[in-house]
């Protein structure tokens, strides 16, 4: 679901780097995270029966648009041409485009992309299917079309029901000569038809171009028993009454003409143009520029003096993602997900972990891999799953609370992202779900594996084997304003990674042999909306890493608070400020020469002494529908928690294009 909301494909987990003079160090894996949903949240709890989908899925544009001049006048009310046209509409004004991250609906959108929207329109149960552009040029059309108001009846699905007479429409008024005239036509030649309770246009005065609609539907319906020879039906005075009318309305007969030209090419346009039926082709495609300060790096913390020198090249990197989203129900949702990137990690350039980039796409130098592959379905109106071999995680499934979210245009930091506890893992396939308890309340569960096709050792990897994932996020709203996530997290590691990738993200010391960790994760994250402009929150997350095979312990913590300005100079755009801790091992209980935070000195027992710092503060100008440019930075102040380490300057400028 959510908002997307996306590239970052194969992300290098690195660890602390060691010398050359040192056993080598534990690296972190690969991480192939995917890329974050959703950037905004709504103010309520998301529809029912919904998994939040990744972060790359884009706001629907409504394809049904139509942006000519029947946008002019609100058609909820009209009349059919036989030949030129079933259905005048305009788009409500002010209406949201849908986003994936609501309950999707296909039905609209991909079982036929050029129709018209029957919700749009409200046209009631009783026309069946439907009334599509396809109809166009189609039978003589004798009916007529009416978009009712709010007072349609409850036996509005039965068959529409001819109207012999102007006069049993309730709100069309006989006041002028034309309403007389139109009446004893269509009296005599039924070219009219109207709903069985005798309302038409609501309870308003018919208008002179609706008026003009109905005219034209008799026009055509006379031209044909002409054209029949119907037994001389038509009788010379209705002739004659009948071009009296086609010059007094010719006018409006001419721009009704032209508007149905202008709607048919239009809709010949979509249905040459569109993708397909059943599936959408959305995608992101990221440029960036960043780069870091000089720094001295005390690698090993014993005696306060740095051994080293981080900094990385000012570079041009890209990334790209191109997303099939296919729909078989209407309800369901099939997504593959293609990606390529060349920016990797940066924590082998600054010895430290703590200034990645939250949209890196390190794919083999540009290797086009396959980083979504998920199928997610509704079981009942409450509870929605999700299966699949790659995007399936607790990131991708949870629901999003924190408004600074999204690789391609949220904050610039990996750590701004969302709260650390959630990325435990590293896991990549398995199945979710997402459970609305009621309006305010829903429940997201996963089970996830980092390596979930390796055949071979279950040290390593397979569905329960390797590192794997397993917790749930209770997701709450209790005022309209306010979003909060619980969040609980399982994870087992076979080497003593947590899999995270950013902060302390290792917890034994790199000199001890491996050892498996059982780690218990526990979280929240809110957000408060105080208006439309401005949004503040906070995370807090703590974990407790037991390791099978020894005594002893190792804890974590990490927190963060933050603001957002949406709509920051013009609407579409973002400003963002953070202020927090990555994670931090606080305390280390495990035997002698195990523990990591003192590893260069023994290895003994204790937490950090020192707390690293992340601030950061971005802008994202949202140039237009599909073009951001978003500057930003972030400052590390004692990186690594080692406060004899030189603060760390990140800089970057990201341009993200979505189409």
């Amino acid at each position: 679901m959510s908002n997307i909301g996306l590239l970052v494909v194969g992300l290098l987990a690195t660890g602390q780097t060691p010398p050359a003079t040192l056993p080598e160090q534990l690296k972190q894996k690969p991480e192939n995270r995917l890329l974050e949903t959703n950037a905004t949240q709504t103010n309520s709890i998301v529809p029912v029966a919904e998994i939040t989908p990744p972060e790359f899925i884009l706001q629907e544009q409504n394809i049904n648009n139509i942006p000519d001049e029947f946008t002019k006048h609100k058609y909820k009310n009209i009349l059919l041409d036989r030949y030129k046209i079933n259905v005048i509409a305009a788009q409500p004004e002010g209406e949201k485009q849908q986003k994936f991250t609501n309950q999707p609906d296909f039905s609209q959108h991909l079982e036929n992309p050029s129709a018209i929207s029957r919700e749009d329109l409200k046209i009631p149960p009783s026309l069946g299917a439907g009334i599509s552009p396809h109809d166009v040029k189609s039978q003589v059309n004798q009916q007529v079309v009416k978009i009712t108001e709010e007072n349609i009846s409850s036996d509005s699905n039965n068959q529409m029901s001819k109207v012999t007479s102007v006069s049993q429409l309730d709100d069309v008024q006989p006041q002028d000569w034309a309403f007389g005239a139109l009446q004893s036509l269509v009296e005599r030649y039924g070219c009219i038809a109207g709903y069985p309770n005798s309302t038409f246009l609501g309870n308003r005065v018919i208008n002179r171009y609706e008026f003009t609609a109905g005219l034209a539907a008799c026009l055509e319906k006379i031209n044909e028993l002409i054209a029949n020879n119907t037994n001389n039906t038509v009788t010379e005075e209705d002739l004659i009454l009948l071009q009296r009318l086609e010059t007094e309305f010719q006018a409006q007969l001419q721009e009704l003409q032209e508007r149905v030209a202008n709607l048919e090419a239009q809709t010949e346009e979509l249905q040459t143009n569109q993708f397909s039926p059943t599936t959408k082709l959305v995608g992101q495609a990221i440029f960036s520029l960043q780069g870091t300060n000089s720094t001295d790096v005390d690698l090993f913390p014993r005696d306060g003096k740095p051994e080293r020198q981080g900094k990385t090249n000012l570079n041009f990197t890209n990334s790209a993602q191109l997303t099939l989203a296919t729909s078989f129900s209407g309800k369901d949702l099939l997504l593959t997900s293609l990606a390529s990137g060349n920016l990797n990690s940066s924590a082998p350039y600054v010895y430290t972990n703590m200034g990645r980039l939250g949209f890196e796409a390190d794919t083999n130098n540009n290797d086009l891999v396959i980083n979504e592959l998920s199928y997610r379905f509704p079981v009942s109106d409450q509870i929605g799953f999700v299966v699949g071999t790659a995007g399936v995680n607790p990131v991708n499934t949870f629901r999003g609370i924190n408004p600074l979210e999204g690789a391609g245009e949220g904050a610039i930091s990996l750590f701004a992202q969302r709260n650390p506890i959630l990325a435990i893992g590293n896991s990549t396939g398995g199945v979710g779900f997402d459970w609305q308890i009621s309006d305010r309340i829903s429940l997201q569960g996963i089970y996830s594996a980092e390596i979930p096709s390796f055949p071979n050792d279950t040290n390593l990897g397979g569905i329960f084997g390797g590192r794997y994932t397993t917790g749930a996020q209770l997701t709450l709203a209790p005022t309209d304003n306010i979003d909060v996530g619980i969040h609980y997290l399982f994870s087992h590691s076979p080497d003593g990674l947590l899999g995270n990738g950013i902060g302390d993200a290792q917890l034994i010391s790199p000199f001890a042999p491996s050892t498996a960790f059982n780690t218990h994760a526990v979280g929240a994250t809110a957000t408060w909306r105080i208006n439309p402009n401005l949004q503040l929150g906070a995370w807090g997350g703590w974990t407790h890493s037991d390791p099978v095979n020894l005594s002893g312990s190792v804890e974590t913590t990490n927190w963060a608070v933050f603001a957002a300005f949406p709509n920051l100079g013009r609407p579409g755009n973002l400003g963002g400020i953070l202020f927090g801790q990555p994670p931090k091992i606080t305390s280390s209980t495990l035997p002698e020469g195990y523990n990591f935070p003192n590893f260069s000195d023994g290895g003994t027992a204790g937490g950090r002494e020192d707390t690293s710092v992340h601030a950061e503060i971005f802008y994202r100008a949202q140039l237009n529908n599909n073009i951001a440019l978003t500057p930003g930075v972030f400052i590390i102040f004692n990186p690594d928690h080692n406060a004899a380490n030189d603060p760390l300057i990140v800089g970057a400028l990201r341009a993200t294009f979505r189409f």
